[in-house]
């Protein structure tokens, strides 16, 4: 079975690596990443993962498995994109300093009509950090093309002081929900021997 990922982060590339699937494709989606309106940062990523997998599938046509994700990091329900600039980042870092914020990938995997749709959120929390601080880790290049001006799995990870939730959905897939999924709704177990059909 093709399965397509519907994305050009490495992050996600390493992600569906780790879990085992193998030879798998990448396939840029090219959508609008505009959301009319104001939705609630779930609804959101949501949306955007379905539009994403929908431009695939339409390409692709019904043999492949396209999976999806879209990413925000959101505080008190406002979201913060990636940053078009080092001011921008500098403003993002300043307001996740010393709070709790949330992460919410939205996922959607597709085969031909049938889709699946979810999210899953993630709660993060950043000591306080000084200017220098945040300058230094701007100047290093790290944040500007992350959600939320940060990388956990880089040098972002000197920043949090806890997280609740899948570590793994704050670098943009929510690997266990994702495994899930596929065993359950696509008959791909990535765990049991002689079912990892990919």
């Amino acid at each position: 079975m093709d399965i397509v990922l519907a994305s050009q982060s490495p992050r996600r590339r390493m992600l569906l690596e780790q879990m085992g699937v193998e030879g798998f494709h990448i396939v840029s989606p090219g959508v609008d990443e505009k959301v009319e309106g104001n939705p609630p940062p779930g609804q959101m990523v949501e949306a955007l993962s379905r539009r994403k997998a929908a431009a695939v599938i339409s390409r692709l046509g019904e043999g492949a498995l396209v999976i999806a994700a879209d990413t925000v990091v959101a505080l008190n329900g406002a979201v913060l994109g990636k940053p078009g600039d080092s001011e921008a980042a500098f403003a993002m870092l300043s307001l996740l300093s010393g709070r709790k914020h949330h992460v919410y990938t939205g996922v959607t995997v597709g085969r031909g009509e049938r889709t699946v749709t979810w999210y899953e959120v993630t709660g993060v929390t950043f000591r306080p950090l000084d200017e220098a601080e945040i300058q230094g880790y701007i100047a290093t290049g790290e944040p500007m093309d992350k959600a939320g001006a940060y990388g956990i799995q880089g040098l972002g990870a000197l920043m949090v002081s806890s997280i609740e939730g899948d570590y793994y959905n704050v670098m943009g897939l929510p690997v266990c929900s994702l495994g899930r999924v596929l065993a359950e709704e696509f008959g791909i177990s990535l765990l049991r021997c002689g079912e990892r059909d990919v």
